[in-house]
């Protein structure tokens, strides 16, 4: 039973300071101290005070407990120290009498009205107003002014999901990704990636690879106790109530908040990271070039580099990847992988893994997940997850990559295998509504800038992992080949029902069926009602609408992503086209692929990775890391071959013993389609230009043009021109010369 009072210990003044770390926890022959000296990098000479600068300093009213333990640099200057509280071992670098400017703040050099203990201070810091400051080291030209407290315990563990010495295992921090019920628990650390958190929370079934990832964390950091706190060069703390247990990089900016505890803070010239005001943030990791605004409320959290938090956003048990941004709402217990947009105050994120270039609208409710018997429910968006104003979704659901959800609350869950798509949810008719295609029928314009946004915005300086941002890529490929399938034995079954026979058949013939109608582009195709199932946990119908056009776009993509693959690849060599395939070593058979954080690697050599983490081949979080750099400089000639295979398998087209004429006519449609995406871009945002309720806004022509800006004028447009142009040029220049057959 805890005791009715507060427990206030009491010890003898001359303590203060001093005992840091429990004698019986301090390794053989070493001091409170070992760790600090390692800490220290600044290259400064410290030495003892003089009788002269020791009554300098009495003079302008600051006190210590033993002026011995106060150690300067030889340019120390002591007036530039007054009415503070030393307690311990200080260590002061120089002090020079200049003023410090940041931002509209401008203040002295020096050490004022504060109560500092055991603390290092690099060269011309400004420390003023700091009520309690204990155990850190300060960088050089560092501010730190109006601010409560700035403490450093003996057991800080700085976010890291790590146990001290002598402690219990119960005081370990974990991570609750993608599940509430913490069935996907992963150990946060600084450095971990999008990847690693996918591991960890895919493969629960693997025992052993799970007891690997948590060794690896734990031999990444050791269990000593008496780290001290760190704040890096030129770093800027102002008006901040509570920072505890906090490292924090270089060129950070913290100011006005109310509580930092338990924190990695990085930042330096590669992202400087922010911190502004109203912000709580507990238990967590921010990455290079991190910015939290406003109210913040984030506990238990990883933010990758260069993601953002703003506007009283709440993040809680989850994984935020880099140049992502959430502002206003809230996400609970959530994977989410690169790109990532989540704005407005009334979105709700919970117990999902987002798999990137996602964009969640104001009024979303993603975590009604309790319609099982437990908190236990999940969602998964591939790669473009588009959700509609307002939409509300059930857990378990599954989409496929691009999926957009119009406005609507749907009422049961969804597996959505078909990527690129529309969902609607038609509650006149009381059916689903699936259009395939919708973003190349009607949205070529938004689907194609959000390729060209997340290339332009990704910031990382350190690219470990290689992101990808194209839309036609290995993952939603073999969606599409997988929708293709589809299309086939639902038509096939809808013609079939329609002649009161599709229960005579095999699903086999109700594909071979589909097949022929579908190659043929029968009319009665667009007469028939196709609907599918195991798309809704519901009785009512799911509908399939414009099911041949669909059919035909997706393998024109197909065709389209090879050539432009193969196009790539031959404009690395300077020999003949003919001569480049007979050298290439492909693969004849599409393999499946796994989005892991944001890299698409084949399932094989995701295998691999699972495999040589567990008999030691990979030994640590680096060697992982590593394995994810050189998965990226093969992932182009994997996506070749990929590309290749695929294009096999739709069309028959061995690309090794085609002859010069199909590859002029694979390039000849690849031009096609390229024209018809550049034109659909046009013709999406003229939309927004010739609508009658867009224009009504305006008395005259002139007026819209000053609001909106002209069509022709659409730098975005201009440059996709630009761009087929240059696609152009290329494959005419690949014809001619290294093809050596006529320009296109």
């Amino acid at each position: 039973m805890s005791s009715a009072t507060n427990e206030i210990k009491r010890s003898h003044i001359s303590a203060m300071g001093y005992g840091f770390v429990e004698q019986e926890l301090l390794p053989e022959g070493k001091d409170e101290y070992y760790l600090r000296n390692m800490q220290i990098r600044n290259g400064i000479s410290y030495r003892k005070l003089s009788a002269y600068e020791i009554e300098a300093l009495v003079r302008n009213r600051n006190t210590s407990d033993d002026w011995n333990n106060i150690l300067v640099s030889d340019a120390f200057n002591p007036e530039l120290v007054k009415n503070c509280k030393f307690f311990g071992l200080v260590r002061i670098g120089k002090l020079e009498p200049y003023c410090l400017e940041f931002s509209d703040l401008k203040v002295p050099v020096g050490l004022y009205n504060s109560t500092i203990i055991s603390c290092d201070f690099g060269d011309n810091v400004v420390i003023d107003n700091v009520n309690y400051m204990s155990h850190y080291i300060i960088g050089t030209e560092v501010i730190v002014v109006n601010v409560n407290e700035l403490v450093t315990t003996s057991h800080a563990k700085f976010g890291n999901g790590i146990i001290k010495e002598n402690e219990d295992e119960s005081v370990r921090i974990w991570m609750e990704l993608c599940n509430e019920n913490g069935g996907r628990k992963v150990i946060p650390f600084n450095g971990m990636l999008a990847g690693d958190a996918y591991l960890w929370t895919k493969y629960r079934d693997d025992n052993e690879l799970l007891e690997k990832l948590k060794e690896f964390t734990e031999e990444k950091f050791d269990n000593k106790r008496g780290y001290y706190g760190k704040v890096g060069d030129r770093t800027v703390i102002k008006n901040c109530n509570i920072v505890k247990d906090v490292w924090i990089g270089a060129d950070a900016y913290l100011k006005g908040a109310n509580k930092l505890k338990n924190l990695t803070i990085n930042s330096g010239p590669e992202g400087k990271s922010q911190i502004g005001e109203g912000c709580e943030m507990v238990n967590g990791v921010m990455g290079y070039g991190c910015r939290a605004f406003y109210g913040v409320k984030a506990v238990r959290f990883i933010m990758a580099s260069h993601s953002q938090l703003k506007y009283g956003a709440r993040l809680i048990n989850s994984y935020l990847g880099n140049n992502a941004t959430i502002s206003c709402c809230e996400v609970l217990n959530s994977l989410i992988f690169p790109a990532h947009e989540q704005h407005h105050n009334n979105s709700f994120l919970c117990a999902s893994l987002v798999m990137g270039q996602s964009n969640i609208a104001a009024g979303a409710t993603i975590g009604s997940n309790h319609n099982s018997r437990s908190a236990d429910g999940e969602m998964i968006a591939g790669r473009g997850f588009w959700p509609g104003l307002c939409v509300s979704l059930k857990h378990n659901s599954i989409f496929a990559s691009y999926t957009i959800l119009a406005k609507g609350d749907y009422p049961a869950e969804l597996n959505i295998p078909i990527p690129f798509s529309l969902v609607s949810n038609d509650v006149t008719r009381d059916q689903l509504i699936i259009m395939p295609g919708y973003w190349f029928m009607y949205n070529m314009y938004a689907l194609e800038r959000n390729a060209w946004k997340y290339i332009d915005r990704d910031k990382r300086t350190e690219r470990i992992q290689h992101l990808e941002y194209d839309y036609l890529a290995p993952d939603s490929i073999n969606e599409i080949f997988a929708s293709l399938k589809l299309f086939k034995k639902y038509t096939g079954k809808a013609f079939l029902k329609n002649k009161n026979a599709a229960s005579k058949f095999s699903e086999e013939e109700m594909i071979n069926k589909g097949h022929e109608l579908l190659e043929a582009s029968d009319p009665v195709i667009d007469t028939l009602e196709i609907l599918v199932d195991c798309i809704e946990n519901s009785n009512r119908k799911v509908k399939i609408l414009k099911v041949s056009k669909a059919y035909h776009l997706f393998k024109s993509l197909i065709e389209y992503y090879a050539a432009t693959e193969l196009l790539k690849y031959a404009q690395t060599s300077t020999k003949p086209l003919v001569e480049v395939i007979k050298e290439m070593n492909l693969k004849t058979e599409r393999e499946d692929w796994i989005n892991m954080g944001g890299q698409l690697v084949p399932l094989s050599e995701v295998a691999q990775i699972i495999s040589d983490v567990k008999t030691g081949v990979l030994n640590g979080w680096d060697d992982l890391h590593n394995r994810y750099t050189q998965q990226g400089l093969n992932y182009h000639q994997q996506k070749l071959n990929h590309a290749l295979a695929s294009l096999q398998e739709m069309s028959g087209i061995d690309i090794k013993t085609a002859n010069e004429e199909t590859i002029r006519t694979l390039f000849e449609k690849a031009v096609e389609t390229k024209r018809w995406m550049v034109k659909g871009i046009y013709t999406s945002r003229e939309k927004d230009y010739t609508s009658a309720f867009r224009k009504m806004m305006y008395d005259t022509q002139e007026e819209m043009d000053a609001v909106v800006g002209k069509l022709e004028d659409n730098s975005f447009i201009q440059q996709q021109n630009e761009e087929l142009q240059k696609f152009e040029e290329a494959v005419a220049a690949l014809t001619i010369q290294k093809l050596r057959i006529k320009t296109v």
